[in-house]
């Protein structure tokens, strides 16, 4: 069975954990008939007399094929020749007769194939320049698509990294990226074609190969995204392509739009998500949902794989504005670094190390910040206290596996569970000891004040750490790489607790998740601006942001922290509203 058949020839209709692993997601008839107009419209006129040819590379049951045959226009001398791939032979059968049915003229043509494996066998694999040409047989003048979403992960190291390399990918990938380049095979250099896919490759720093792809083999015409609509049954955040083939017409900058829920006051209604994105501000729909809706240019910081963005002439000000204030970002005051991952949190972590007689208590036992105490400005104080064994050390300036001899009661403990830590296979086979943690840190900088902060979160939650603890891999943390400028840390906390930092994140990233959650991941938050800390206003904003912190919890903490956050403002835009 070959790389693509393995990736998606699962059922993908039978069970939750089936549909996860092969990628299967149900598209709404609301959002096929979004896709199938916007190709249409992206067509324009038909010529009237001809064949027209139309590929869906992952029919499922053929919900966007039924959308788009109903948006075409019937004419007697128009042929359409439909194509269809599907690993799934129950789902295809139930598209085939479907679509019979109900388009009786059309001559319909399906596969019960991978639709990679026909990229694959009728272009090669390792010739990428003539794979990704655009002179190719079998080409189409319509696609649409709603390929399978299936990330490195579930797919497997081993079928990710063949893909990547059949396909010319760099970094993590998704499996609907190959699909994407192995589209762009077949589309004509003006057809025209209409994609669902997953958000994440917007804003995530694996997503920057698809990104560049996608510039290098189309011509990308607009890009909605559709974020927290919640459009889908399952957990997708999708954004829907609308592409035409590579050709000389290049030179249009693609239109984007965004559209996610807030808490705003609306100035407009409508019945649903996608009547919604014919607006624009915040609208409100029937189910007392109120969503902002943007429309503008895309925005990639000009170069092909820079995360997207929505740029208006509003937002474009703004930003600009805000980089002729700012002296420097978080990432001059150290390098952002993720905690600790285990893959064994069971073992090494725990909450009732103290029910533990002493002789038992492991040696290596170390207290652990999770998000569990997160807090603007000082951690919360938890009754019970999480602590880690941590078998690292520093030696000669770098960080190794301790000698467990040296350490019997935490020996005794880890032998107990073994069986456990020894089943982490991918760490034995990285040439490390078995009872290592998979992702460890430097022990020597958690004695260092640090700057603590969520890697998911609704509104930004940033502390300083003084406690000399390991940070877990539900945060990152930030050490300032001068000792002597560890004011630095204040100014940053300052700024990454402010409201102006969930504007300029919104407008820059705009990375969110499900009911406006936020993801502060390195490659956003060490692009975070700074004042200048030698200003009156920046040595201000540093003295107020101790005042929070040595007060915290209390009203006068909260009153602080308000006249904290209009100097924020202040110092970053010039005045208090931004």
């Amino acid at each position: 069975m070959s790389t693509a058949d393995q990736a998606v020839s699962v059922s993908r209709y039978s069970s939750v954990t089936e549909d996860k692993s092969a990628g299967a997601t149900y598209t709404p008839k609301l959002l096929a008939d979004f896709v199938a107009k916007q190709i249409v419209k992206g067509v324009g006129k038909f010529s009237g007399k001809g064949t027209l040819r139309i590929l869906d590379p992952a029919v499922g049951h053929g919900e966007l094929l039924v959308s788009l045959l109903e948006q075409l226009p019937s004419q007697r001398a128009l042929k359409f020749e439909v194509y269809g791939f599907e690993t799934d032979l129950n789902a295809l059968n139930i598209a085939a007769e479907r679509l019979q049915n109900k388009f009786p003229l059309v001559s319909f043509h399906f596969e019960s194939v991978s639709f990679l494996d026909f990229v694959l066998e009728n272009y090669g694999i390792h010739d990428y320049g003539d794979l990704f040409g655009t002179s190719v047989p079998e080409a189409y003048d319509l696609i649409i698509a709603n390929p399978p979403y299936v990330r490195t992960q579930i797919l497997g190291a081993k079928q990710a990294k063949l893909l990547a390399s059949q396909f010319g990918l760099s970094g993590r990938l998704d499996l609907y990226y190959a699909f994407i380049l192995g589209m762009s095979r077949v589309l004509k250099p003006k057809g025209v074609a209409g994609l669902i896919v997953s958000n994440r490759f917007m804003t995530i720093k694996s997503g920057a190969s698809i990104r560049q792809a996608l510039f290098d083999r189309f011509n990308i015409r607009h890009a909605w995204d559709f974020g927290d609509t919640k459009l889908f049954e399952a957990a997708v955040l999708p954004a829907v392509l609308l592409v035409e083939g590579k050709n000389d017409h290049s030179d249009i900058r693609p239109a984007f739009s965004t559209i996610y829920e807030t808490k705003n006051q609306e100035n407009d209604e409508a019945s649903n998500p996608i009547e919604a994105l014919s607006k624009e501000g915040i609208i409100k729909i029937n189910d007392g949902r109120r969503f902002h809706v943007q429309h503008g240019k895309l925005h990639t910081n000009d170069t092909p794989d820079g995360v997207w963005r929505v740029a208006t002439e509003a937002v474009d000000s703004w930003l600009k504005k805000v980089d002729s204030y700012t002296w420097g970002t978080f990432r001059d005051i150290g390098k952002i670094r993720v905690g600790v991952k285990t893959c064994a949190d069971k073992v090494f972590i725990r909450k009732d190390w103290e029910n533990l007689s002493l002789e038992d208590r492991p040696e290596l036992l170390k207290p652990l910040i999770t998000h569990h105490i997160a807090n603007r400005f000082k951690p919360r104080e938890l009754a019970q206290k999480t602590e880690i064994l941590y078998p690292h050390e520093i030696a000669q300036g770098r960080r190794r596996a301790v000698n467990l001899d040296n350490y019997p009661q935490s020996q005794a403990y880890l032998e107990k569970h073994r069986d456990t830590l020894e089943g982490r296979k991918y760490v034995i086979e990285s040439g490390r000891e078995w009872y290592e943690i998979w992702v460890p840190q430097d022990p020597g900088s958690w004695d260092q004040p640090k700057l603590v902060f969520r890697d998911i979160a609704e509104e930004p939650t940033f502390w300083i750490d003084l406690s000399g603890s390991v940070v877990n891999g539900d945060c990152y943390w930030l050490i300032c790489e001068k000792i002597d400028q560890t004011d630095l840390l204040w100014l940053a906390c300052a700024v990454g607790n402010s409201t102006f930092i969930e504007k300029f994140y919104d407008l820059s990233f705009n990375n969110k998740l499900y009911a406006g959650r936020r993801r502060f991941i390195t490659q956003y938050v060490e692009k975070f601006p700074i004042p200048d800390p030698y200003s009156h206003l920046g040595q201000k904003i540093i003295n107020l942001a101790k005042q929070v912190y040595d007060c915290s919890p209390s009203l006068e903490a909260e009153q602080l922290a308000e006249k904290l956050d209009a100097l924020v403002w202040s110092a970053l835009t010039g005045n208090k509203e931004g």
